[in-house]
């Protein structure tokens, strides 16, 4: 995918690895869309990182806010490219510790961020790239972000484990339904990531998170999901693929 006189957007682009994806995407000469909740720092960071980034406040689940972001992008140079990592997390056991079932109001914010927030970004971006003109036989690719949790969620991840299964089982369907407008989708399943909500945590908690990581024996860096991202961008034959990134991690029940 050539990303010179092209505009990306990127979602949860204001920390983590949204950020390190709109930097190295920025750095390739992309116009670079941050699309980040408006309380964020999206607009400090689309400064802080060059000229070429601007910050559009929405949040994913929203359609009137994501339109109009998507919007905003292909204004500036034709949408070629995405990288959708905004998400959140929530902890919820099916019986609490009152003996009480489990939260469905939790259940159904973390759904409706990361896998409605998924279909929504998914929906506009695929919309807005079909009446790109075709370059060298494509006419954008969709980066999703999932979570090893799809596949080894841990007690209390119930809803973040489903939401994160449902960004896989969407993407070759994605794939296979974009394929007649010449879009590319695939999707990236990280393991431990070195993001500031881990950042939080003291070195004990962050030790045993990576501790099972069989090699290499750390946190995973920003800047490596970032890689891995404009590397999917960049390869044509990439295309209907979930990609763990985990070091080989296989999470344990807790």
């Amino acid at each position: 995918m050539k990303l010179d006189n092209a505009s990306v957007v990127v979602t949860g682009g204001a920390s983590g690895l949204g950020r390190a994806s709109a930097e190295r995407l920025a750095a390739r000469g992309a116009e670079v869309v941050i699309v980040d909740l408006p309380t964020s720092a999206g607009s400090d960071v689309a400064e802080a990182i060059g000229p070429n980034v601007r910050f559009a406040p929405a949040d994913v689940s929203n359609a009137d806010q994501v339109e109009a972001a998507v919007a905003a992008a292909a204004d500036r140079a034709p949408l070629r490219g995405v990288v959708h990592c905004a998400g959140r997390g929530g902890t919820v056991r099916l019986v609490d510790r009152e003996g009480q079932p489990g939260s469905l109001e939790t259940f159904a914010a973390v759904v409706n961020t990361n896998l409605f927030g998924t279909f929504n970004v998914l929906r506009f971006a695929a919309a807005a790239m079909a009446g790109n003109d075709e370059v060298d036989g494509e006419r954008g690719a969709i980066v999703l972000t999932a979570s090893v949790a799809a596949y080894e969620g841990q007690i209390g991840q119930i809803p973040y484990a489903a939401s994160k299964a449902g960004v896989v089982g969407m993407t070759i369907v994605a794939a296979r339904d974009l394929s007649s407008k010449l879009i590319r989708v695939c999707t990236i399943a990280p393991g431990v990531f070195d993001t500031p909500i881990l950042g939080r945590m003291g070195e004990d908690a962050r030790a045993r998170l990576y501790g099972a990581v069989p090699h290499p024996r750390r946190l995973g860096n920003a800047g490596e999901f970032a890689q891995l991202a404009e590397n999917i961008l960049d390869n044509p034959m990439l295309n209907g693929e979930t990609i763990r990134l985990d070091g080989g991690l296989r999470m344990g029940p807790k």
